[in-house]
Parts: structure tokens; C-alpha cells; sequence
């Protein structure tokens, strides 16, 4: 029921997208808006899918994952390895910075005046559907593309050196950034040829010009959408932030994840991901069981950050790591702080 109430829409909205582009263009930016929605419901879907979470069948997880990273423009095979690198190093920032790459308080400090403030400017909240276009649109093109290239290049330099060794030799020495594997490329080039195939399809069916602005335009701040629920549910006021000595992952859970308490329309369409906390406890809990879980152990779950909607702003401040507190700060702390403890620290004399 839930791929339906998400597929059925979606094809519904991208259908009507002619037709309200033939009445007014304002109606065909409210249909864009409303897509953006059941986008976001999408990915988080094929996040459920990487979990193995949505259904019981792990091959319908598979099937249904990929659908959905087409939808998304991710491949999901590749996205799901890297979440779950996430999910067991949650609350070690050593080990994982989140989609914004959190910088240390020593790391912001050393950087210039023009960086620091560059550093802000690329994590304020009004970036971040500029932050979804690359993620979901530029980036997972753009490395298929740059490693594809690279690994012909490779095959071809190997045969032209060493004519008498296998092709398969040749592939078997190429190491990339972007992959990992056979399995991780085929995922990716899969991804990208259905992908790119559809915008064809697309752009002969309603025409470029209308398909790409409604397509750039939805998936970018649905993108910016999912990066901004994912940062707040672990960057917030004074959010737990350990190393590698001494970090739990219990305490993670409750002291680094947060509750986001969104009206109920909203926890449909981004199907219960704001039940973060419980998310983390165990992420083979289907997104369905998450709020009756949340109510069932409120005790255990007491001292999760609980972040109102009207809160989310205030949270997208909190974009350092200060090591030695061991929690998430802002920048504005973070120059409170400096002259502190630069007078703990004493002359160099002392």
C-alpha cells in the first residue's frame, strides 16, 4: 500500500503536468510542489528498502529499492552500503560528518576569514535545495560518468602496454573513489542508463523544456528537503558528538538523534522518519511500527531531543564539532568559546 499511495500519485502528477502547463504556469509550479512531496516519501522509501525494512522479502526490498532510486536519481545499492556505514558509526564524528561534512572547532579555526565564512554560507538552510540538485542530479551522474571514462582509459593503456594479459586482468587492477566493487558499478550504471533513458522518454513526451524544469526543480528541493531532515536529526543544540574512545551507540541513539515533531500530513510524507531516535535503536523496525514504538517505550526515549518544525532553523546553526565537549556547537559558541579557552591554556611562557 505504501509503494502505491507513492508511484500512483507521482504518475498522476507527472501526467497532469501538460495539461496545467496549458492553463497557467503557477498551476504547473503548485503540481511541481506537491511532486516534491511524494518525492521525499519516495526516498525515504528506498531508504526502508536498503534497510530491508519495507518488506519481508529480501528480493522486493531489492526490486522496489532500485525503482526507487531511479525515482530519487540515486543508485541505492551504493547510497544503502554508505548509510549503513553510518548508522553503526552514528554519534562517532572521528568516523562519519554527515551530508555536510561538519568541520571541527580546530578545523573552522584554522581556516580564513573568507572560508569560515564560505563554510556557512554552503550549510544555511536556504542552500539546501542547491545542496539536493547536486546531490541527487549532478553527483551521481557525474561519478558514473568520471569513473566509467577512467576505467576504459585504464583497459585501453593496459592493453596497449601489456597486449599478452587478459582484459579482465586489466579491469581486475583499476581502483576507483567512486566504486568498490563489480556489484557496487553494475548498481550505478543500471541506475544512470534507466535514469537517463527516462528523461528521454520524458522529454519526447511533454517536451524538454517543460519536463526538465518541472524535474530539476522537484527533485532539487526535494533533495534539499531530505538533507535538511537527515542534518537536524543529528545536529542540534549541544547534540552528543564523541570519538572513537569512549563512543556508544546507545547513547547516540537517544543523546545524538533527534525527535522531530511534525504535524501528521508531514509524517506521512516522509513516512515516520522523524521517529529518528527509534530509527537508530533498530533500523529493521518498518517505518509503519515507528510512532507505536515511540509510545510504547516514551520512558526509554526521555531524554531525546524532541525539535518542533518552528525549531529546524535554529537547528541548521549547530555545524561544528567541538571535540572537547564532545557535542555539536554553533559557530556563534564557537567564538564565545575561543577566548576561554585560550586563557585556561596560559601565556607560552607558562
Amino acid at each position: 500500500m505504501q509503494v502505491l499511495t507513492t508511484l500512483g500519485p507521482l504518475a498522476a502528477l507527472w501526467y497532469a503536468v501538460e495539461p496545467s502547463a496549458g492553463v497557467s504556469l503557477w498551476l504547473t509550479a503548485a503540481v511541481a510542489l506537491l511532486m516534491t512531496l511524494f518525492l521525499v516519501r519516495a526516498f525515504v522509501l528506498m531508504h526502508e528498502c536498503g534497510h530491508g525494512s519495507l518488506f519481508l522479502s529480501a528480493r522486493l526490498n531489492r526490486a522496489f529499492g532500485f525503482l526507487f532510486g531511479v525515482l530519487s536519481g540515486m543508485p541505492q545499492f551504493v547510497w544503502g552500503k554508505h548509510h549503513a556505514y553510518h548508522h553503526a558509526t552514528n554519534g562517532n564524528w572521528a568516523k562519519y560528518r554527515g551530508p555536510l561534512n561538519i568541520r571541527s572547532v580546530e578545523e573552522f579555526r584554522a581556516m580564513s576569514g573568507g572560508q569560515q565564512r564560505w563554510y556557512e554560507l554552503a550549510r544555511n538552510l536556504w542552500m539546501a535545495p542547491f545542496g539536493g540538485f547536486l546531490y541527487l542530479i549532478l553527483n551521481p551522474r557525474l561519478t558514473w560518468l568520471a569513473g566509467s571514462l577512467a576505467f576504459v582509459g585504464h583497459v585501453l593503456k593496459g592493453v596497449i602496454m601489456r597486449p599478452g594479459v587478459p582484459i579482465r586482468a586489466h579491469a581486475a587492477g583499476f581502483k576507483t573513489p567512486y566504486w568498490n566493487d563489480a556489484k557496487e558499478y553494475r548498481h550505478m550504471f543500471w541506475n544512470n542508463v534507466v535514469l537517463l533513458t527516462v528523461w528521454v522518454l520524458m522529454s519526447l513526451w511533454i517536451g524538454p523544456a517543460l519536463f526538465f524544469s518541472v524535474y530539476l526543480a522537484s527533485v532539487s528541493i526535494a533533495g534539499g528537503a531530505a538533507i535538511l531532515i537527515f542534518t537536524v536529526q543529528h545536529n542540534f543544540e549541544h547534540s552528543y558528538a564523541s570519538d572513537d574512545h569512549g563512543w556508544d551507540g546507545d547513547e547516540a541513539a537517544i543523546r545524538g538523534t533527534s525527535f522531530l515533531d511534525l504535524p501528521r500530513w508531514l509524517d506521512w510524507f516522509t513516512a515516520n522518519i522523524a521517529y529518528h531516535h527509534v530509527h537508530h535503536v533498530s533500523a529493521r523496525i518498518p517505518n509503519y511500527c515507528l510512532a507505536e514504538c515511540h509510545n510504547e517505550y516514551r520512558d526509554l526515549f526521555a531524554d531525546v531531543r524532541r525539535l518542533r518544525l518552528s525549531e529546524v532553523p535554529q537547528a541548521m546553526r549547530y555545524i561544528l564539532w567541538d571535540t572537547q565537549s564532545r557535542r555539536i556547537i554553533s559557530v556563534a559558541e564557537c567564538r564565545r568559546l575561543e577566548p576561554k579557552r585560550l586563557a585556561t591554556r596560559g601565556s607560552p611562557r607558562d
